[in-house]
């Protein structure tokens, strides 16, 4: 069977028009100098030119006034959950640890069972509720301070963390209050050190390379 018969052109163009238009037609020449990777040149089997396609700028919608990353407001629910579930998990298996210590002696046994299971939830809620006490006052300074401060820095990080050590250790008395705020502190300042540590590392690259040349 004749490929270039008119009945076949028709056939061709008429699937053409039902896909949204007669396919354009390139000679070899043409497809020759199309590359096999990219998406700058027309493609020759595509009706789209692919350049559209190539997004240079976000491709979500912020509202009038919207930061681009989320604020402590917003990342203090996923820090208050994070923070309960990882002190259950742990309160678990340490609570399975202690329970299997405790009751080392006992046979495998219905009672045995139940003090292991009454340690497991027991330690589990416990830590629970500690570290999800300190998420919620870490989360809590961050925020007021960030108002109040009318700026988003690792100030706000450190000092939340400070006075997080402070009140959750003020009922230890003066030195409680003053091991809580140090324990804050370092822990505070070393998070904010981690997140500026590849700006502190590519400043002081940078500040020995020019004092190179």
């Amino acid at each position: 069977m004749d490929n270039n018969a008119p009945g076949s052109g028709g056939f061709k163009a008429g699937l053409g028009n039902l896909f949204g238009g007669s396919a354009p037609e390139y000679s070899n020449t043409e497809l020759a100098g199309v590359p096999l990777t990219g998406m700058s040149p027309l493609s020759p089997y595509l009706n789209v030119d692919p350049r559209y396609l190539v997004q240079d700028t976000d491709e979500f919608i912020l509202p009038t006034g919207a930061n681009k990353t989320r604020g402590r407001f917003e990342l203090a629910f996923f820090t208050i959950g994070g923070c309960c579930i990882t002190g259950a998990a742990f309160g678990t298996f340490n609570g399975f640890r202690m329970g299997l210590k405790e009751t080392r002696d006992m046979a495998w046994s219905k009672p045995r069972n139940v003090q292991i299971l009454n340690m497991v939830t027991r330690q589990g809620a416990s830590w629970a509720n500690t570290l999800g006490s300190v998420a919620l006052l870490y989360s809590v300074f961050g925020v007021a301070i960030e108002k109040a401060r009318g700026a988003e820095d690792d100030i706000n990080t450190v000092a939340a963390g400070t006075l997080t050590g402070m009140l959750f250790k003020s009922t230890s008395g003066l030195k409680g209050v003053a091991r809580g705020g140090l324990v804050g502190l370092a822990m505070s300042g070393a998070y904010a050190l981690y997140n500026n540590w590849d700006h502190l590392t590519g400043s002081s690259s940078s500040s020995s390379s020019s004092r190179l040349y």
